[in-house]
């Protein structure tokens, strides 16, 4: 019997290893196709119109967009949604994989500024069920496989393995009689494993065949009196982007259920205002990573005024995109919205940019999510362990400034959904 169960446990590691390969290697051919489609509609294209074309191809992506919500139903669901789903009964359905994976692209490919993760979770989820499903004889370890599953996917769209690790080992178990109560031991083993896999596929494919995510990598952040006196009041601003995200999110939720059946109307006149924004912000488009390395290089040559409006426009764009039809995440986005307004700071205050970027972002961030700590792990995607205090006060003050009521507690009502 101990040798069986030997077995079984080196079949359900194994097993794992190959669940987070998978998973990344998903991931990144999402990702691949996702980008293929970008350049095809936004780089070939074009050449043929004019400068009305980021509404042009925005509004035709709203109509495709709200044909397809018309036709098949909300997908791909939130991340949340995905997550709860995954908590609550150990499993995401996997028949209706090709329209999840759909849904995933066509709101990016036309320029959403929404981020990949949202529809990338959800594939990621019913694979992962799938292959549960069939490795269940093995024993009921491997119904765990979906949860592993999600937070293997997640670390390889953020390149975040602290993200994923703590996300799925604090995470709650399922409760049911015939569901796995792995240890905490055995639960810290699987999720490293297939974090291993899914990021080592996932960065493997990146680097020889393209495709991935590209945020900005800082490390020369400038250390001195003058950037830790103007700390707090930095943060605050970032706080109060992603303060406004929340509040836009809630009341574009507000306006879409009030358009429940008219999904082509929500999508098409979403589209029209991202189009519209785009054609005198083009960086408010797109999820915000390939356009953070353009900012890098450019934000000297931008007045302060553009780069605030650019921060605070996307923020608001993003709510406008996730809420009528353009389905996906914000994370990116937000991220973004923090880099510009973090420049716009810098040359205000006249101090170092990676330490206001830094401190900006990580308070835009912290106020979107209300979560400090993931906050901070996810940016350590961007910026050096080095720079932790700085994330973490300013995730602190962003989480923690508080929401009109009537926001906060929809928004409680959503997340218990």
């Amino acid at each position: 019997m101990d040798r069986v169960r030997t077995v079984n446990r080196l079949i359900f590691l194994f097993s794992v290893l190959a669940t987070g390969a998978v998973a990344g290697a998903f991931v990144w051919l999402l990702l691949f196709l996702i980008n293929t489609g970008i350049s095809f509609i936004w780089d070939r294209v074009p050449t043929y119109l004019g400068s009305l074309y980021p509404v042009i191809a925005c509004v035709v992506g709203g109509v495709v967009i709200g044909l397809f919500l018309k036709r098949y139903g909300p997908y791909p669901e939130d991340m949340r949604t995905v997550m709860a789903t995954v908590k609550r009964d150990g499993r995401y359905g996997y028949d209706k994989l090709g329209r999840m994976s759909v849904g995933a692209i066509l709101p990016l490919v036309f320029g959403g500024s929404i981020g990949p993760e949202a529809g990338l979770v959800g594939v990621i989820a019913a694979i992962c069920t799938w292959v549960g499903d069939r490795l269940k004889r093995f024993g009921n370890d491997f119904r765990e496989l979906s949860e592993i599953g999600v937070y293997a996917a997640l670390s390889a769209i953020f390149t975040a393995p602290l993200y994923g690790f703590a996300e799925g080992v604090g995470g709650r178990r399922v409760e049911g009689g015939d569901v796995p109560q792995l240890s905490k031991i055995m639960r810290i083993v699987v999720y490293v494993a297939a974090i291993a896999g899914a990021m080592l596929t996932f960065l493997t494919l990146s680097h020889h065949i393209g495709g991935g995510l590209s945020l900005p990598r800082y490390t020369d952040i400038g250390y001195g009196a003058d950037e830790f006196i103007w700390l707090i009041p930095m943060a605050l601003v970032g706080a109060l982007a992603g303060w406004l995200f929340c509040v836009l999110d809630v009341l574009f939720a507000v306006v879409s259920d009030r358009m429940t059946d008219r999904p082509v109307l929500k999508a098409t006149l979403a589209g029209l205002l991202l189009g519209s924004c785009g054609m005198f912000l083009p960086f408010t488009m797109f999820a915000g990573e390939v356009q953070a390395e353009e900012l890098n290089e450019m934000w000297m040559t931008m007045s302060v005024t553009i780069l605030f409006l650019t921060g605070f426009v996307k923020i608001t764009v993003t709510a406008l995109c996730v809420n009528m039809g353009w389905r996906g995440g914000h994370f990116f986005p937000v991220i973004f919205s923090g880099i510009s307004i973090g420049y716009g700071m810098s040359m205000i205050l006249g101090v170092d940019p990676v330490f206001c970027v830094c401190a900006v972002t990580a308070a835009t961030v912290g106020a979107s999510m209300r979560k400090p700590l993931a906050a901070v792990l996810i940016l350590f995607l961007c910026f050096p362990f080095h720079s932790v205090l700085i994330l973490a006060v300013g995730a602190v003050i962003g989480a923690y400034l508080p929401l009109p009521r009537s926001i906060r507690d929809r928004m409680h009502n959503s997340d218990a959904e």
